[in-house]
């Protein structure tokens, strides 16, 4: 049985965090996740909050984003039809744990030459201090509930040293109301079980407000936390000191 508290996070997995998903399942799952994504506006948020980082941005100078989690790269698709519409030169690069997942990303990305796509476990680039993770924007979409607030802390320190001007965190706002709304979607709009199961624990693993500030709290730059439809927070963390006046 899933679980809610307002107290505090909840520790039960996901299913997806199984990376051995493959095949229609995958292929279900991942079409349930841009239906969320596209009903819900998730996607937005996290445009947005490129555009605001960018604001002051020469467009002769390229930027490089990467994004954490990127599933099937429906993100990344998007970001690359922001670039043309704002006249940015992106190079976009997406990173999944789950090997299937990047074979999907990379097939329905065959025809946008400014993305790629790689397969590695991120907290063993952090540990190596890869140069993989060397970007101007990373993107962590659903991405931090995930983990436990401890490796959330840890992950964002050594981030906010790999990103020259920032990075956007688009995640869920722990609510109850939240919790029983995503009851009601899930019966009208996802079909797969893992879905409906994954969606409620995704919110239970998520955040009340005060907890992100405390994270916030910890690093050594400017960000902002703003609430934004449908029961997600919006945290962009600028990396370049000078962004905001």
């Amino acid at each position: 049985m899933i679980t809610y508290s307002k107290h505090y996070r909840s520790s039960q997995e996901e299913i997806m965090d199984n990376f051995s998903l493959q095949g229609d399942e995958l292929s279900l799952l991942l079409t349930d996740l841009r239906t969320v994504n596209s009903l819900l506006g998730g996607t937005t948020i996290t445009l947005n909050g490129i555009k605001k980082l960018l604001e002051d941005w020469d467009k002769k100078k390229p930027v490089t984003i990467l994004d954490l989690g990127c599933g099937d790269g429906e993100m990344l698709r998007q970001c690359s039809a922001l670039a043309k519409k704002k006249g940015f030169t992106f190079n976009l690069v997406g990173v999944d744990a789950n090997k299937h997942i990047i074979a999907e990303a990379k097939n329905k990305s065959k025809d946008f030459k400014a993305i790629s796509y790689t397969s590695f476990n991120i907290f063993q680039a952090i540990e190596s201090d890869s140069e993989m993770l060397d970007c101007d924007i990373i993107l962590c979409t659903l991405f931090l509930h995930h983990f436990n607030d401890e490796a959330i802390e840890a992950f964002l320190k050594k981030l906010s040293e790999k990103s020259k001007v920032g990075i956007i965190i688009n995640d869920l706002h722990r609510n109850r109301l939240a919790f029983t709304l995503f009851k009601v979607f899930s019966f009208f709009f996802i079909k797969t079980k893992i879905a409906k199961h994954d969606g409620l624990v995704s919110v239970a693993r998520a955040f009340k407000k005060r907890e992100l500030q405390k994270l916030a709290s910890n690093l050594n730059h400017k960000s902002t936390i703003k609430w934004r439809w449908a029961f997600r927070y919006q945290w962009i963390i600028s990396t370049k000191h000078n962004l905001w006046q």
